[in-house]
């Protein structure tokens, strides 16, 4: 019988610039923003970082592998069941209705709609009305009473707990009124946090009426405004190879799941106002480390922002090395891994630092290499 995975966090470091952007609204529709260590920096939501790094597995990953959050799941398994058979759509909806009133999800302000979000792979909603395929004519023309009985004889609520997608494992499921089908979150991640002051700027903007440029009037068609800021973020995220071990049943699929992540973590960003202020960057570092006492935020590094005309990224780099092995040598904690990706000059004294600290420059390809091969190695050994 197989152990379990011994315990085993993947810290995942990066430092970002971006340009003058609006990625994550405030209720305002202005960047959000924290005070940390006396003054205002920019900050990006965990939330939206995790929506980004799901919206980009759907650019690589099969659509069937992924999971879907929504409130209207009754609306997605009636359109799965009359797919697999011949029902029409008012009677697929009466089965996909009796197949989840046994979990007792708390309906929703809208017909058809749950009280909340509920996150599901798509291959379980599939099993799910796989369960009534066979017999979908037979159950629709039973009576509530008859049908309810037949219904509480399937695992409905079996086929929703087990065989996880990879980002329900990752990012977790609470489901209020069913405990039994909470799945609990693989991984954890920080609000990125610019790691210097950050100053409110305003966009005023005037859009040109075409049809009244011809006509020799004169005047904008539209005047607005839109909030921005730039800056150079430091975002963090912490992966539990062993709660993903424990989500997906699976050594090997847990250890793809953390390079699938860290993929995407690295090259997804929020796309609000994308259009407006095409913010697309690629981090200017990315360090790993991997731990087996607990995961360790390094923001403290940029409690005094950083300051300086020599470049804000490369200060925060060397910020980001210094904090790390002050980390290492104040608790005598030495990381299992570390590895380290930049674009920062190799000559030059902060690609010296991080070399020191974390290791050579690697490519991105490089860097998930070398850290699969350290996870697979301990997870076999713990199997045997």
């Amino acid at each position: 019988m197989a152990l379990p995975a011994p315990r085993t966090y993947v810290d995942v470091h990066i430092l970002q610039t971006v340009p003058p952007a609006n990625l994550n609204r405030d209720d305002q529709g202005n960047p959000k923003e924290a005070y940390f260590g006396g003054v205002r920096r920019s900050r990006v939501s965990s939330q939206a970082w995790k929506r980004a790094t799901r919206t980009h597995f759907t650019e690589r990953l099969p659509a069937q592998d992924l999971a879907t959050r929504t409130r209207r799941i009754g609306g997605a398994l009636a359109k799965r069941i009359a797919a697999m058979t011949d029902l029409d759509a008012e009677a697929a909806s009466r089965l996909a209705g009796a197949l989840l009133a046994p979990l007792k999800i708390s309906a929703g302000k809208k017909e058809g709609d749950t009280a909340y979000l509920f996150f599901y792979g798509r291959r379980q909603l599939d099993a799910v009305a796989a369960l009534v395929g066979d017999r979908a004519t037979e159950l629709v023309a039973l009576d509530e009473e008859e049908l309810t009985a037949e219904i509480k004889q399937l695992s409905v609520q079996k086929e929703f707990s087990t065989g996880h997608p990879m980002d329900v494992a990752l990012f977790g499921r609470m489901v209020a009124d069913i405990p039994a089908l909470n799945v609990d979150a693989a991984t954890q991640v920080a609000h990125a946090l610019s790691t210097h002051a950050v100053e409110l700027e305003f966009d005023y903007f005037t859009a040109v009426d075409d049809e009244q440029e011809k006509g020799e009037e004169t005047g904008a068609g539209m005047i607005g405004t839109i909030g921005f800021n730039s800056a150079t973020l430091y975002r963090y995220a912490s992966v539990g190879l062993h709660q993903l071990v424990d989500n997906l049943t699976d050594q090997e699929a847990a250890v793809t799941a953390v390079e699938e992540f860290m993929t995407s973590f690295a090259r997804s960003i929020p796309s609000g106002y994308g259009n407006s202020f095409a913010h697309r960057t690629l981090p200017s570092l990315v360090a790993v480390t991997v731990r087996s006492d607990q995961p360790v935020n390094l923001v403290s590094a940029f409690e005094e922002p950083v300051t300086g005309s020599t470049g804000i990224a490369a200060a925060s780099a060397s910020r980001l090395a210094h904090e790390h092995a002050r980390a290492a040598s104040c608790w005598g904690d030495t990381p299992d891994f570390t590895a380290v990706c930049h674009t920062f000059d190799t000559t030059g004294d902060t690609a010296k630092l991080l070399e020191h600290t974390f290791g050579e420059a690697l490519s991105f390809p490089r860097l998930l290499g070398d850290l699969r091969a350290h996870l697979t190695d301990p997870l076999k050994q713990a199997a045997r």
